[in-house]
């Protein structure tokens, strides 16, 4: 076999084929940015015993053996390294001096030599994750020379090896075995296009080759070769990109968007908002929940219009909370507590493995404290329990406790049902479409289906609001009040909380003269207890809980007074338009013509409550003494007379002089008009009988012209609700026509 010739030519390295002048310039290779030198005597970190390869005679290098190409002969000692158990690289070239090609090549065991742990680029710099050291000092190699006839021969080759060899089940973890096949890429490619990651795709690899060893590279390589992917793709993805958002743009101005480079120019972030988007805005902005990481927030508050958010809610980062600050400053700032909480799992794993009850502990000091002092004692309590106090991740997070514990933020509006709520994020928004393998190409059709997608759930929940009706539990005025008021969601939450009320107990604990405190509680849970000030002349209740200004729907506790001191309908004041069914329509609120009932029951509870709370104050002074008594049920028998006269004569109003006159009206009744024509005939010409007669028949009319002018506006504003339901029916028909002419297409 000395004079024979084995062709191997299967293109795996780089180089070039040229002359033959021996006289040549040596050229090193180092591999991983680290430096090879000469072995120390004895094998260094090797074991000082040789390994010699077992196999096929036949199928080993020798020196003589001649390849077609130097490519030929690396690829054959690679497969060669592959069968024996070990790892190959290139170690050194020659050139010529002539014309600078490739003359000759040594290829060694990757253990070949030692690492310089004294070179000069890690003198000023401390290595946070030091790789671990692979190289033995390895004399294992093959070098191949270019003859005039363009052939490779094999200068020299050492077969023995001074480390254990790898077995062949594990071979495939080398790193120069570990190669990606045309077949392999082209199913990573289609896996990676519908939407899966390294991980579930190494999965089906595996499943379809037979094993991890036969799939021939690492979930490593293949996440490697996925964002070596996408970086190809990028550049003609953000091409696509800059004209998705021209062309959106064009179709309606109200779309806007801009990018940001850096410095070298190239593209690095990029923002646009949709017209529905910013509509959308408008009508619910008070609040806003930010997931993604924001370095700066001006392009966001231009594109609203300039109307920055009443509270904000992004993720625990200094540079947000920054940002922020500078461009929201009247903005209530919140870190998400639900990623602190996730946060707190990794910097705490230590803590959750060796205290199964931290995890509750934590979440106990954190949602169930009622009181900041509350709040802070807990706390010591639990980094004092778990050695915790000086733990400087911990230790951040309190310092913040301002912007992320429920008990802080209380009085801020966050637009969530409770404090333990989790809003709702950019994950769950996208989540099922778009994940960290998602191309720039592909993000915009997804995006648009996930848009589609939660338009459809908007118009469904707006859909099964207007055409069903819920089940009431009470007969209550208000509750009936509100499901004609609340979207279905929110009415449902609402439900809960009025019957909630009817295992509280509301009771007198204080009263100033214009503000009463009530002490509020569940039956047989005086401990826990909740304290509501309602000023019963302005309608206004405040509860401990803050679940109002938390949220913007009224709480139990509130409900229970408003029980015991016979407010029977909602307050428009406690009323949210963001809530209601007609968020997003021009009719107000207060004037609907359902809401006519509910006035005169709210002022004549204003009324009734406000005699009340005088008639007690009457009484407390009136019964300190046998004086006060007499002189206070004197008095009342004088004002029960006045008070009679007046039911008597509802409505009458002074009229010292002026002539009346009368026409009848298509509806029976009569108007009368003052004309000054006549001024002092009417007190000279009328007895007062006939005086108190005329006045009855006018108050009577007045009272009728006010029905008539009730009866016209109810219609008034019953036509419009008619006409802003039909406009939302229409809304709903038309996304269902849009939505079946994108699935036929």
């Amino acid at each position: 076999m000395e004079n024979e010739v084995i062709e191997f030519d299967i293109g795996l390295g780089g180089g070039q084929v040229g002359g033959g002048d021996e006289d040549g310039v040596d050229i090193e290779h180092p591999v991983d940015d680290e430096e090879i030198v000469d072995s120390p005597p004895g094998g260094g970190l090797g074991s000082g015993e040789m390994y010699i390869p077992e196999g096929d005679l036949d199928l080993e290098p020798y020196e003589g053996m001649e390849f077609e190409s130097e490519e030929a002969a690396k690829a054959f000692y690679n497969s060669y390294a592959r069968r024996v158990g070990f790892s190959t690289r290139v170690s050194s070239s020659r050139r010529s001096r002539r014309d600078g090609a490739i003359i000759q090549r040594s290829f060694v065991c990757a253990k070949e030599g030692f690492r310089n742990l004294n070179e000069k680029r890690t003198k000023d710099r401390e290595i946070k994750r030091p790789r671990t050291i692979t190289r033995v000092g390895c004399k294992a190699s093959l070098s191949v020379k270019i003859q005039d006839s363009g052939k490779w021969v094999v200068s020299g080759f050492t077969k023995e090896h001074n480390h254990e060899l790898v077995p062949p089940d594990k071979v495939h973890c080398l790193r120069s075995h570990r190669q990606i096949s045309g077949p392999a890429k082209t199913l990573i490619d289609t896996l990676q296009a519908a939407g899966m990651g390294p991980r579930r795709i190494m999965s089906a690899l595996i499943k379809e080759y037979g094993g991890i060893s036969k799939v021939g590279f690492t979930e490593v390589d293949c996440r490697n070769y996925m964002r070596n992917n996408r970086q190809r793709s990028l550049e003609g993805d953000i091409q696509l990109l800059l004209d998705y958002l021209r062309q959106m743009h064009a179709e309606n101005p109200s779309f806007v968007y801009a990018v940001q480079g850096d410095d070298d120019q190239s593209l690095s972030n990029v923002f646009w908002a949709d017209p529905k988007s910013r509509m959308n805005y408008t009508y619910f902005g008070d609040t806003v929940s930010f997931d993604t990481t924001y370095r700066s927030n001006r392009t966001w508050l231009m594109a609203m219009s300039g109307r920055p958010p009443v509270s904000i809610t992004t993720d625990h980062d200094a540079v947000i909370g920054s940002a922020i600050s500078q461009v929201f400053p009247e903005t209530r700032h919140r870190f998400c507590k639900w990623h602190i909480f996730k946060k707190c799992q990794e910097k705490l794993s230590h803590v959750f493995l060796r205290h199964p009850t931290f995890e509750a502990d934590f979440h106990k000091c954190v949602n169930l404290t009622d009181s900041t002092d509350e709040f802070e004692s807990c706390w010591s309590s639990l980094v004092d329990k778990y050695d915790l106090r000086d733990h400087e991740w911990l230790q951040s997070i309190y310092s913040a406790r301002r912007q992320w514990v429920p008990v802080y933020l209380r009085d801020a509006f966050f637009a969530e049902m409770s404090i333990t709520q989790r809003s709702d994020s950019m994950n769950s928004y996208f989540d099922g479409y778009v994940n960290a393998s998602t191309t720039l190409g592909q993000f915009f059709k997804l995006y648009e289906k996930a848009l589609e997608s939660r338009n459809e759930k908007e118009v469904k929940a707006d859909y099964d609001t207007m055409n069903t009706s819920p089940v009431l539990r009470t007969p209550s005025p208000m509750e009936k009040q509100a499901s004609e008021l609340y979207t279905r969601k929110l009415f449902v939450r609402f439900q809960e909380e009025l019957v909630g009320t009817l295992t509280f107990m509301a009771s007198k604990a204080d009263d100033d003269g214009e503000t009463t405190t009530y002490h509020v509680a569940k039956f047989g849970e005086d401990h826990k207890s909740y304290y509501v000030k309602f000023n019963v002349l302005e309608m206004r209740a405040t509860c401990s809980c803050q679940m109002f200004e938390f949220s913007g729907l009224l709480c139990r506790h509130v409900l229970a007074v408003f029980r015991v001191t016979n407010v029977l309908t909602l307050p428009s004041h406690y009323i949210l338009k963001r809530w209601t069914r007609n968020a997003k329509s021009s009719v107000i609120l207060e004037e609907r013509a359902s809401d006519i009932l509910s006035s005169y029951l709210e002022s004549h509870t204003v009324r009734y409550n406000t005699l009340r709370h005088e008639a007690f104050k009457f009484a407390d002074v009136g019964a300190k003494s046998v004086e006060t008594h007499n002189v206070a049920l004197s008095s009342l028998q004088e004002a029960a007379k006045k008070v009679a006269v007046a039911a008597k004569t509802e409505g009458r109003f002074d009229m010292a002089n002026g002539h009346i006159r009368g026409e009848s009206t298509s509806d029976g009744c009569r108007a009368y008009y003052v004309s000054g024509e006549h001024q002092g005939s009417l007190g000279q010409n009328l007895s007062e009988d006939d005086l108190d007669r005329k006045i009855r028949e006018l108050t009577e009319e007045l009272d009728c012209a006010n029905r008539r002018c009730e009866v016209y506006r109810a219609n008034l504003l019953s036509v419009l609700k008619d006409i802003d339901e039909h406009k939302q029916q229409l809304s709903v028909k038309v996304q269902n026509v849009k939505l079946s002419m994108k699935d036929s297409f």
